[in-house]
């Protein structure tokens, strides 16, 4: 698959919550190819690096609205509700990750994010 597909399916992802554009965890989990409990453990094992504005916590009423929007139900059996990253928030997640995986892995997939 060419970068540009590639490009085009990350655009797909993007949605807006509380006036910010951002993609989903389990969406950034897809992209880095990993589980979504990697992004959240990532999340949890360095706070300090999530500060406020970083991450966003949907709540009930935010995951029922973005959930009515997809027709499939990748994003639809969730038990925990989701996070989202605005772009500071995929920044910092990257480099978060970077410690548990090669640069080679993330680097081609991290080019594409952008907001």
């Amino acid at each position: 698959m060419s970068a540009v597909a590639k490009f085009e399916n990350l655009q797909d992802r993007i949605i807006e919550i509380r006036d910010q554009k951002v993609l989903l965890d389990v969406d950034v989990a897809d992209i880095y190819s990993v589980e979504t409990k990697r992004i959240n453990e990532a999340v949890k094992n360095n706070p300090d690096k999530f500060p406020s504005g970083y991450i966003i916590e949907l709540d009930k009423a935010e995951w029922g609205g973005v959930k009515s929007k997809f027709s499939t139900s990748k994003r639809g059996g969730k038990v925990k509700l989701p996070s989202a990253f605005p772009e500071k928030g995929l920044y910092m997640l990257a480099a978060s990750l970077h410690r548990h995986y090669t640069l080679r892995e993330l680097l081609p997939k991290h080019e594409l994010i952008v907001i």
